[in-house]
């Protein structure tokens, strides 16, 4: 039986009405009509739906709703907005720095498994500012592509971290907490 469950969201408090044990991933798309996370394998194996909760990278396919109330939920939608919290900018860019890198390198093929490569690189460069490839390719195992796009994966990565330290840079010589030099978000679900 459905109840109703209070979940935070892309940093807004959302009511559901999915049971507790429906798939994070069915309520997300399902209920909240976000698109990032998506369904591959339905076994955490792929990693195309993953989400971070609470900052961790999480595989949403097999993570029961009720196990993130009182947790923050960021998917693909949000990953700007988390950015910005996670770095105090005072504007949100329209996209994070490893969304724009994937851009840069033409690193996105189908696209498909691109959700979840972003989300954890999104994660490894909140902990490491400068990786080594060795350490990219570590978090990055688990997050499969069938087009093989790896390389130019780990140059997305890469350049996103060299965004990442430019931006650090630019804001302490600015002596100001600004947004860098992508264009502003528009409000996100």
């Amino acid at each position: 039986m459905a109840g109703k469950l209070r979940i935070r969201v892309n940093g807004k408090l959302r009511t559901v009405a999915s049971a507790p044990g429906t798939p994070l991933l069915y309520v997300l798309s399902d209920e909240l009509q976000l698109q990032g996370p998506r369904f591959g394998c339905g076994l955490a194996q792929c990693g195309s739906c993953s989400v971070l909760v609470d900052g961790r990278e999480t595989r949403s396919c097999v993570t029961p709703v009720s196990a993130v109330a009182g947790k923050s939920v960021t998917t693909l939608e949000g990953l700007p907005a988390w950015y910005a919290r996670e770095r105090k900018l005072a504007q949100v860019p329209a996209l994070h720095p490893v969304q724009q890198a994937m851009i840069d390198e033409q690193a996105v093929q189908c696209g498909y498994c691109f959700n979840g490569m972003i989300i954890q690189a999104a994660e490894l460069l909140s902990k490491h500012a400068d990786p080594s490839e060795a350490q990219i390719r570590s978090a990055m195992n688990g997050h499969l592509c069938r087009c093989g796009s790896y390389p130019r994966v780990i140059r997305a990565i890469r350049r996103a971290a060299q965004l990442m330290q430019q931006s650090s840079a630019e804001r302490k010589k600015e002596g100001a907490t600004i947004g860098w030099n992508l264009p502003v978000a528009e409000d996100r679900r």
